[in-house]
């Protein structure tokens, strides 16, 4: 394959890289090459941290060699280079550093469970992307391995967590990659990217070996560039572990068939604002949002202003809680890793504030938080029984700058009211579990991407409307700056 075939396939969706290859057009190693090229250039972009290339050449050799990759028999995605966010996302030998300083050394002791179901789906992983550290920020600058850029104009963040994964995607680099969502962190960056992001319902898949993150706020999948690679790859990662505590039940089709079929006229809630107190969202979000609430409505569906009320400030401490106790853990990971206690500069000034907090967390205020997340969900889903789905912003502003969302702020709960106030309605779909997705809707007047936000109890009508709106406000022709293929036809 010629370099110029390399950029050309910048702009094909990872099923139509997967049907090059069932077709004999290409292989799983040519795919891979053509990636590494595009990679290359983007020198700029620090997206991928963790350099899997030799054992991604072995992967793709493996395949194009059994000779199951043709006719499309591994599955619609088998062939296809990937990356995986580095967190959540183990490969076992492989470097995790979670983002983290005191984790910088760290080798995964096994695969995550979705990874051997990204494997098995035939995805060739050939590296690890850029994180903050631990997840706990939606922008991805982490001190270990610096900012990632966002393709579409240096002075914002990719968002995050899933900031390497996000950028790398819309750089054109792959056509997909894993990201995993607590308060937003695939979300936030597809908003910021131009990209679709879709968070799943609560123990859609599984987090085996490792238990459930953040008392079930936290859901692994994928940012990816169309409706149809989303669907894809969570039919490939959907389902539990045996032995997982819960999960949630198996869709009645596999999502790819899902969207081939319209969805039955929704009853969608549409609000502009905000569930938590700050500034007012953007005029340019507020017409995004809006201009893709009249399409919904051309499209047989019937939309109102409305939204669930919750406990606003129940909700910020109850997060700042589970936050704390999860970073108190990740610090025993990090001692247990360095033989010794990791001292405070081998930390971001906030996670230590996390870190810090969830030493002196009781044992009663994290049930409460616990409690209190069971208590506003019920709220929550009361507040919507009249509607099947809200419709708001993914952010509240455009792509923010740099060095706002992971500043500390002298507490916890500080620290999050702060991005709840860029944020909005995100952390709501991880506190309640219902899956939701952005859908890159809007632009501002400087040409950056907006993010229009979905929810409902379940991810086939997501995906079903976000199909419709793909097909009515179509997003594919839009390139980033930073896009390492050839501009759209």
């Amino acid at each position: 394959m010629d370099t110029h075939s390399a950029f050309d396939l910048a702009g094909v969706d990872a099923i139509g890289q997967a049907q090059l290859v069932a077709s004999g057009e290409v292989t799983a190693t040519e795919l891979l090459d053509a990636a590494l090229t595009r990679l290359e250039a983007a020198p700029g972009l620090n997206a991928v941290v963790h350099e899997l290339f030799d054992r991604g050449r072995e992967q793709a050799a493996a395949l194009d060699a059994s000779g199951r990759l043709r006719g499309g028999g591994c599955g619609p995605l088998a062939g296809v280079p990937f990356l995986l966010k580095d967190l959540g996302a183990s490969v076992g030998g492989a470097p995790e550093s979670m983002g983290s300083r005191a984790l910088r050394t760290r080798i995964a002791p096994q695969n995550a469970w979705i990874v051997d179901r990204y494997l098995s789906a035939g995805l060739v992983v050939f590296g690890k992307t850029n994180t903050p550290e631990w997840g706990n920020h939606c922008t991805t600058e982490p001190s270990l391995f610096g900012r990632t850029a966002n393709p579409w104009s240096p002075d914002v963040t990719p968002g995050g967590s899933s900031g390497g994964s996000a950028a790398a995607v819309a750089a054109g680099v792959v056509p997909a990659a894993s990201g995993g969502d607590g308060t937003g962190s695939i979300r936030v960056p597809a908003s910021c990217c131009g990209l679709v992001g879709l968070k799943p319902r609560r123990a859609r898949t599984s987090f085996a070996p490792s238990g459930h993150l953040l008392e079930g706020l936290a859901v692994e999948h994928a940012l990816t560039r169309t409706v149809r690679d989303s669907a894809a790859l969570l039919d490939a990662v959907t389902g539990p572990d045996p032995g997982d505590p819960y999960s949630a039940p198996p869709p009645p089709h596999p999502y790819l068939q899902a969207i081939t079929q319209q969805p039955a006229p929704q009853r969608i809630a549409i609000s502009t604002g905000s569930p938590f107190p700050g500034p007012a969202t953007d005029p340019e979000v507020v017409a995004a949002v809006e201009a893709a609430g009249r399409m919904l409505v051309d499209l047989g569906h019937r939309v109102e202003t409305a939204a669930p009320a919750i406990d606003a400030d129940a909700v910020a401490d109850a997060i700042a809680v589970l936050h704390n106790v999860s970073n108190a853990q990740l610090h025993d990971l990090a001692s247990a890793h360095l033989g010794r206690p990791p001292a405070e500069d081998e930390f971001e000034a906030s996670t230590w504030v996390m870190v810090r907090e969830g030493f002196t967390t009781t044992g009663v205020r994290y049930a409460g938080a616990i409690e209190t997340v069971h208590a506003q969900t019920r709220r929550f889903v009361a507040g919507m029984s009249a509607h099947d789905v809200l419709l708001a912003p993914t952010l509240l502003t455009p792509p923010p700058p740099y060095g706002l969302l992971d500043q500390p702020r002298g507490t916890t709960r500080a620290f999050f009211d702060v991005e709840f106030a860029t944020t909005g309605w995100t952390s709501l779909a991880n506190v309640t579990g219902w899956p939701a997705i952005s859908l890159p809707l809007g632009t501002t007047a400087a040409g950056l991407p907006i993010g229009v936000q979905l929810m409902a109890p379940e991810e086939t009508v997501l995906l079903q409307l976000a199909t419709q709106l793909e097909v009515a406000m179509p997003w594919a022709g839009r390139r980033p700056a930073g896009w390492v293929g050839p501009p759209a036809r």
